[in-house]
């Protein structure tokens, strides 16, 4: 009855519509509605989005301005309801969103191929490239402090201070390892202090499922933009680096299956490449490689300051997985800077090419 009272909102006749639960998404719940015509219908989770007004509002900021200087761009806004409304709120508590469904496009939840890992790049990058000269001053911080590495590392320190003895036995190999990745902590520090990379309009969650591709595999667009707001490079590259170069995801306890696909790290450089190459700093391109460590290492941060402090974010559904995820990325991270030599070398290799071609 409450999604029946939602879409009257929007004057769709429910009589004519199916609703069903819809994606794999771990924040928002998200239905596909059904009917003469299709549309995405998904409720703001406000224990994450304290603030969903603000997400309406830089969503709609950027429809406009990508209306005006990318007009065939496609941009995925939300449709208003009959009042004009951005959202459909339901006793200022619950608010919902309509989407139009883009026919014939898919989603996919895991990188079957290079060419996927490619498109998606592509598409990220030509996200933040088409907002370049967007004023980042207008845009609302939607989850402050959301990639912000010495946050994570400083909450990761005061939940080793609280965490029961019992708690820190156990996780004692995996808190001295992150003492030994310290170092890209330090950098991250150095970039920030000395305002070595720019902000810009970022996605912040380059997971592949965020991209719709179409009927031949190629890429359209991205979508899922609640948490675009101004950051760094280093959160779109390096969560698609943490998330597309291993066929284990981060719930693999099999820790033997987390290898690195290097040819999916050539991939995503190249389709990043091919749609920011133009706007992206030497700096940028210096630590492309390094964006990676950084948000494997941030990723072990967070599963580990969740595991000592009783596991309060993440969901969990046996003892100890907090742990196991942390342990997880740990190996990824290894995994990672093992291969870090051979990537650099690809980028040098293709860079020197690249800028032949473009000058």
């Amino acid at each position: 009855m409450m999604l029946d009272q939602i879409l009257e909102l929007y004057g769709l006749d429910t009589t004519n519509y199916n609703v069903k639960s819809f994606g794999t998404g771990l924040i928002n719940h998200t239905w596909k509605v059904s009917g003469p015509e299709n549309y995405i219908l998904q409720r703001i989770n406000p224990y994450v989005f304290k603030e969903p007004e603000a997400i309406a509002e830089n969503m709609a900021l950027l429809a406009d301005y990508l209306k005006q200087t990318s007009p065939d761009y496609l941009f995925v806004a939300p449709i208003p309801t009959l009042q004009g409304e951005r959202m459909a709120a339901i006793n200022n508590k619950e608010y919902y969103r309509l989407f139009p469904f883009i026919d014939n496009s898919v989603t996919i939840t895991e990188i079957k191929n290079q060419q996927e890992a490619f498109e998606a790049a592509r598409q990220f990058g030509q996200f933040t490239y088409l907002l370049r000269d967007f004023d980042l001053e207008k845009l609302h911080y939607t989850l402050p402090q959301f990639h912000d590495l010495k946050l994570r590392f400083d909450q990761f320190k005061e939940a080793c201070s609280i965490a029961g003895a019992d708690k820190l036995a156990i996780a004692a190999t995996a808190i001295n390892d992150i003492y030994k990745y310290q170092n890209i902590l330090f950098t991250y520090i150095q970039l920030i202090d000395r305002q070595l990379l720019p902000l810009r309009v970022i996605h912040h969650d380059t997971k592949i499922s965020n991209v719709l591709f179409d009927q031949d595999n190629k890429g359209l667009c991205v979508i899922d933009l609640d948490t675009v707001m101004p950051g760094y490079f280093l959160s779109d590259v390096g969560d698609m680096l943490r998330t597309y170069l291993s066929p284990a995801n981060e719930e693999e306890r099999d820790f033997s299956k987390i290898q690195i696909n290097e040819e999916c790290f050539y991939a995503i450089y190249k389709g990043y490449i091919s749609a920011m190459g133009p706007a992206l700093t030497p700096a940028e391109k210096e630590y492309f490689t390094y964006s990676g460590k950084y948000m494997i290492y941030m990723q072990v941060l967070r599963f580990l300051t969740d595991f000592l402090n009783d596991d309060i974010y993440y969901h969990t559904t046996y003892p100890l997985q907090n742990l196991v995820r942390a342990q997880n990325q740990l190996a990824l991270l290894e995994q990672f800077t093992r291969s870090e030599k051979r990537f650099k070398k690809f980028i040098e290799y293709f860079s020197f090419k690249y800028d032949k071609i473009v000058n």
